[in-house]
């Protein structure tokens, strides 16, 4: 389930980050609610918009031909997702908890960019972006120990949520095993090992408010235990 909030004269349309220097161009955009477990787009279907996280989560995912799911990304608020090299998406879209994203017409920034330069410059620097953290979760799969991905994946979300205190993940351990190539046993054995030595706290019913003690300590045990 999904509502629009521009029929609300109340809800103004808000752009974070580079997307937000297109806010002055003749851009047609619009914001939608998503309800958790909405999914925002599917696999295969046309790709017609680019799409901006303004409050809430959301995941993109692959099932995979043996029927397990592969998540490529989570996309925390400010995160451009949508992106596509052809004319359909290759990832199914998803809100993890109820989630206000941004839709904006790729038609209409293609045709605005014609006669705009700083439109092409801000889809450029949004497009490196995304292939940064394509470049990062290969490079988080590729370490070798459960250890060391669940110890990387907690600095990554520590960074990006600019976490100052306690972390509240919006991703359950289902998500964060279906992220790393990990089961949800492994995940959540990693967690407790890491609570265990003092690099983390958890807390909360699902366990998914985590305060990092000792950051360092975290990427260093998951170098030396894995």
């Amino acid at each position: 389930m999904f509502t629009n909030l521009n029929t609300n004269p109340e809800k103004k349309p808000r752009l974070l980050g580079p997307l937000g220097e297109l806010s002055h161009a003749k851009v047609s955009s619009s914001d939608f609610k998503y309800v958790k477990e909405t999914e925002i787009f599917g696999q295969a279907e046309p790709a017609e918009y680019i799409y901006q996280v303004i409050e809430g989560a959301v995941r993109s995912h692959k099932l995979l031909p043996d029927g397990r799911r592969q998540i490529g990304a989570f996309h925390l608020p400010g995160d451009i997702f949508g992106f596509e090299n052809g004319a359909f998406h290759r990832f199914t879209a998803e809100a993890i908890v109820d989630t206000i994203v941004r839709l904006v017409k790729c038609q209409s920034l293609e045709r605005e960019a014609k006669n705009n330069p700083a439109i092409i410059q801000n889809l450029l620097k949004m497009t490196t972006d995304n292939l940064e953290h394509v470049e990062n979760h290969l490079m988080l799969l590729g370490r070798q120990s459960a250890r060391e991905r669940v110890g990387a994946f907690l600095l990554e979300m520590h960074g990006r949520l600019k976490s100052t205190g306690v972390m509240a993940l919006p991703m359950a351990r289902r998500d964060i095993a279906d992220y790393l190539g990990l089961t949800l046993e492994t995940v959540s054995r990693e967690l407790s090992a890491y609570q265990r030595e003092r690099c983390l706290r958890l807390a909360g019913p699902l366990l998914r408010e985590i305060t990092v003690i000792n950051p360092a300590g975290l990427a260093e045990l998951g170098r030396a235990r894995g």
